[in-house]
């Protein structure tokens, strides 16, 4: 569902798959070829939303924002794995947010980056490019490799592929609708 919040509504390409179980709300801009998956929730009413070109959602995630302090900016080529809450922090560009991880306001998590799963980052954390995060709260373990950046690059272009192939074929789903 795409949903206007306060006369404010969503910028969604064309380009972009919104399932329909997915809730967008408010003041989000989205890039080309994102998408939002099964349940997703990104919800840009007390703050704005924006969200770079070939970034997904993936089901059950909860994008927030805090009232007048913290927006929510998120870079190109982002995955955003299943059941993470992202809360008023910026992801930049070509980063891997694994499952069930939760950053807070203020947080920043540089380019070409991974969020392990279950990682827990506190507010105000500042993350280096090209870092490996895990844990409880998050630290950063390691650099990257370039095994892991090509990874990040690999899964941005997958859920591309998976949005066309929903978006084609005799059981696409219906568009997303207006409230």
């Amino acid at each position: 569902m795409i949903r206007t919040f306060q006369g404010i509504k969503p910028t969604i390409p064309q380009s972009c798959f919104i399932e329909e179980t997915a809730v967008v709300i408010g003041d989000v801009v989205m890039g080309e070829e994102c998408s939002a998956w099964f349940h997703a929730v990104i919800r840009g009413d007390v703050n704005y939303i924006r969200i770079g070109n070939r970034t997904n959602v993936q089901d059950l995630c909860m994008l927030h924002v805090t009232h007048d302090t913290h927006p929510l900016i998120i870079g190109d080529d982002v995955t955003i794995g299943h059941h993470v809450v992202l809360h008023g922090c910026t992801i930049q560009n070509r980063v891997l947010v694994g499952m069930g991880a939760i950053i807070m306001d203020g947080a920043v998590i540089g380019e070409d980056s991974v969020v392990g799963a279950g990682a827990l980052v506190t507010e105000g954390t500042i993350v280096p490019p090209k870092s490996l995060i895990l844990g409880s709260p998050a630290k950063v373990k390691r650099p990257v490799t370039e095994q892991e950046l090509a990874w990040i690059r690999e899964s941005a272009q997958n859920y591309i592929r998976y949005s066309r192939q929903y978006l084609s074929g005799p059981d696409k789903p219906r568009p997303g609708f207006w409230v």
